[in-house]
């Protein structure tokens, strides 16, 4: 199994301060953009497996991160 990044683990962290899912997440995603997003493709995203250059500044949006992937 692929490690988490260091932005995969920022995203981890951050869920778990929010008393949110990985699933609430994905659901955010699905709504803000109307993109296809699933727990497969979130995991590539956060094991760094998928680029996922288009998904990542709205995930930062969602849980208010600073910075850049």
């Amino acid at each position: 199994m692929a490690q988490f990044t260091d932005f995969g683990k920022e995203v981890k962290h951050r869920l778990i301060d929010m008393d949110r899912t990985q699933a609430w997440l994905i659901d955010e995603i699905r709504t803000r953009t109307g993109k296809y997003m699933d727990q497969s493709y979130m995991n590539k995203i956060l094991t760094g497996t998928e680029s996922g250059a288009s998904i990542i500044p709205v995930i930062r949006e969602v849980l208010g991160l600073e910075g850049s992937a």
